[in-house]
């Protein structure tokens, strides 16, 4: 009977730890500083921290035009460009996120 019990434990377990493991789903948003700036936040649904997440800002060719990495407060912030581009949010393969600039509120 004990080793069931034990078995059930460890079982649970796994599966919970399981769904923690799924819970890291990426978070950018982008919005203009209105003072010639786009300021992204970005973080992690589990509250863990996104400082060092590569980031990019490419123009509608998709050629780059900003690099840098979220920093230790979680923002990348850049100098708005002229015309279309596109931000992305790069933590790795499945962890990444693309905001039109014609979604980024002035």
């Amino acid at each position: 009977m004990l080793k069931k019990i034990l078995m059930l434990t460890v079982f649970t377990a796994l599966i919970s730890m399981g769904n923690v493991a799924l819970a890291h789903t990426p978070l950018c948003s982008c919005y203009d500083g209105g003072d010639g700036t786009i300021i992204c936040e970005g973080g992690f649904s589990d509250g863990s921290s996104a400082a060092g997440v590569e980031m990019r800002v490419v123009d509608k060719d998709g050629h780059v035009i900003k690099e840098g990495k979220i920093n230790n407060f979680g923002e990348f912030i850049f100098d708005k460009p002229e015309g279309s581009y596109e931000v992305i949010f790069d933590a790795g393969p499945g962890h990444e996120i693309k905001i039109n600039s014609s979604t980024i509120a002035e």
